[in-house]
């Protein structure tokens, strides 16, 4: 069995401090736990290619920018790895795969019963997030 690892994306869009997240399909691996958009990459794909194919798949949105990657974390007992990456994207986003998806602030999606890389990823979100606060309170 090789140990190499699959690479996958998942899109981190952000509207006014809220992230679209989509609940996955009962008949998946994670099934009915929320996640960030995305899929593996094909043998041969960029990054920047395969979120654009996922997203256009999965929810009828068009890229405007993929950015950096934000977080990267190994999928717990699966052979893939996980890149957030941020991204700009246009359009009104439609279901085609998920059950359902949602705007969330971080501190409702603490709350969601997330896919464990997607868990971790918010929990390095609130981790930023209350270090900046922390700073913003040291220097006023």
């Amino acid at each position: 069995m090789s140990d190499e690892k699959i690479p996958v994306v998942a899109a981190v869009i952000s509207r006014d401090d809220r992230y679209l997240v989509a609940r996955r399909p009962d008949h998946k691996r994670h099934g009915r736990r929320w996640e960030f958009p995305g899929g593996k990459l094909k043998p041969d794909e960029s990054k920047d290619e395969g979120i654009r194919r996922e997203l256009s798949e999965e929810l009828r949105l068009e890229v405007v920018s993929v950015e950096e990657t934000l977080f990267s974390a190994d999928d717990e007992g699966a052979p893939f790895i996980i890149e957030f990456v941020k991204v700009a994207v246009q359009g009104i986003p439609e279901l085609s795969e998920h059950s359902e998806m949602g705007w969330f602030g971080l501190d409702t999606l603490v709350l969601l019963p997330l896919a464990p890389a997607d868990a971790l990823f918010v929990e390095h979100l609130v981790s930023v997030r209350d270090e900046r606060n922390s700073l913003k309170d040291q220097n006023s």
